[in-house]
């Protein structure tokens, strides 16, 4: 945990990676606008960085709390909110495995950022644990992942020098990615293993899409499109979604499913 809150209060920028991913955001956000129904909802967003998602639902009249691991990331929140004149319900440093003190009960939990450095399966399986524990009967929860195919498709989009082919297609056997290998700590999972994981908490699956698809190898150049084209595009990338067979294409899953 120390090199992950190292790495994001010292070394990345998660508020600009988001303005770089428009593709991977802007879909993001058309799915929870489709699902997250309701008035004033009451949402915990755990391991959600600098806010922006928490920000975008509390724009639409929800009760957001903010908790991240990197201190950086909750100030960086507090700065941004102010300065769009947007309120969060509480801006919390804290860690997604130690959720024990927290009581209130949230009718939509994010989940989307822990699962990805969590080596160990019993440290997923705990992060997700604990976020259901403070789910109202019935309520939603929306967890992201990141598929154990993004390091090849980030060499293809940037085309990066692949130093060993066999390094990069090794991530699709061992998802697992240490410290300063490009990335901070993290676990790089298959599209199918996500939704079993899930799938074992006996939650109903609401949707599991593959956020990016055939988008992501050419998102540089559609990034600069006009906004009709760049609209078409995204319309595009949400129908191809869900298709299972492009999840490989993927930099990131997104999960939702009900309690």
């Amino acid at each position: 945990m120390n090199e992950i809150e190292h790495w994001y209060d010292t070394e990345y920028d998660e508020w600009k990676r988001l303005e770089r991913h428009k593709i991977e955001f802007d879909i993001t956000k058309r799915y929870l606008d489709e699902f997250i129904k309701g008035d004033n909802l009451q949402i915990f967003d755990i391991g959600g960085g600098p806010g922006r998602y928490a920000m975008y639902l509390a724009e639409k009249g929800h009760k957001v709390t903010l908790l991240d691991l990197s201190n950086r990331n909750i100030e960086i929140a507090k700065r941004k909110s102010y300065e769009r004149g947007i309120i969060l319900e509480n801006y919390i440093y804290g860690n997604a495995l130690k959720l024990d003190k927290f009581e209130q009960q949230y009718d939509v939990i994010l989940l989307m950022g822990p699962l990805y450095h969590l080596i160990k399966e019993s440290e997923r399986r705990k992060a997700v644990e604990g976020a259901l524990k403070l789910l109202k009967p019935n309520g939603m929860i929306i967890t992201s992942f990141i598929s154990n195919y993004a390091p090849i498709q980030d060499n293809l989009l940037h085309l990066f020098p692949i130093e060993s082919v066999g390094g990069l297609l090794g991530y699709l056997n061992n998802g697992e990615n240490k410290d300063r290998e490009g990335f901070t700590t993290a676990y790089f999972i298959d599209s199918k293993e996500a939704r079993a994981f899930m799938k074992s908490f006996g939650l109903k699956e609401i949707i599991f899409a593959g956020i990016e698809n055939i988008l992501g190898c050419k998102e540089n150049e559609i990034n600069k499109l006009e906004e009709i084209e760049y609209r078409k595009w995204l319309e595009m990338g949400y129908y191809l979604s869900t298709d299972e067979n492009l999840m490989g294409t993927s930099q990131h899953f997104l999960y939702i499913g009900r309690k």
